[in-house]
């Protein structure tokens, strides 16, 4: 599979902090890669310069073919950026959102691309209500939606789920693998080791500003001595419990 995104020796310091020390990496396209990472292992940063907002010391990025520093603006012409926090207007109802942003994009008719995309992220039954009314779950929904306006080969989710209840976490995560089997090349950066392990085709795990390992779950695993066959009483986690006795269903009211 050609690589979507690729990443070679990235560096970049802060007030001579080195935040990236020669980050390396490739994403298959139409695949989901998941960039694992605590707080200040240097993922945002990592996103920041393949999305052409930061300049790296040194190394190089491609974005579908296009070096992020030398075609800037063909690399953002391929690739659509959801950030950490939702960008919706909350005065606006969900169709005037994704209407707003289709003009924006000069698409040719934003109704059917807003009724279009509404349907795909189950929004319908809010779609005409004010984006203040909705709940966490639905505002990153919307907000992935607005994101595909245009159809954009490439994007980047930096954190899309943090501050979510797990309801909406489950939403987003249906979000994002929708996105890969329609052929989207998705990079997440995350500090969810469960939202990895369910979400990506390929981990890479980044410590300050290094990645550790890069490779699928299997490979991972392979890192660590095989498992002995032991047997235990498997208790039901918290969030067993809870979406058992809430159910997973998604809110449209």
């Amino acid at each position: 599979m050609t690589a979507a995104i690729q990443a070679d020796g990235l560096r970049k310091s802060f007030k001579g902090v080195d935040v990236l020390r020669g980050v390396t990496f490739a994403v298959d396209s139409g695949s989901i890669f998941a960039l694992l990472g605590s707080n200040g292992a240097g993922k945002t940063t990592t996103i920041r310069i393949l999305a052409t907002l930061l300049r790296p010391d040194s190394g190089t990025a491609r974005v579908n073919g296009h070096d992020v520093q030398a075609e800037p603006a063909l690399a953002r012409a391929s690739f659509s950026l959801t950030g950490q926090f939702a960008a919706v207007d909350e005065v606006l109802t969900g169709r005037e959102n994704l209407a707003l942003v289709a003009r924006l994009r000069h698409v040719a008719d934003p109704a059917a691309t807003a009724a279009a995309l509404l349907e795909r992220f189950s929004l319908v039954d809010a779609a005409d209500r004010r984006v203040g009314t909705y709940s966490g779950g639905m505002r990153r929904r919307l907000d992935i939606a607005m994101s595909l306006i245009g159809d954009p080969p490439v994007i980047f989710l930096d954190e899309p789920t943090t501050g979510l209840d797990p309801e909406a976490r489950l939403e987003v995560w249906d979000a994002v693998r929708g996105l890969a089997a329609r052929g989207t090349t998705v990079l997440l950066t995350t500090q969810y080791l469960d939202e990895a392990e369910q979400l990506a085709d390929r981990i890479a795990i980044l410590h300050e500003g290094r990645i550790l390992v890069d490779g699928t779950l299997a490979d991972l695993r392979a890192v660590l001595p095989p498992a002995e066959v032991t047997y235990v009483e498997k208790q039901p986690t918290l969030e067993d419990v809870f979406l058992t006795l809430v159910g997973t269903r998604k809110e449209a009211s």
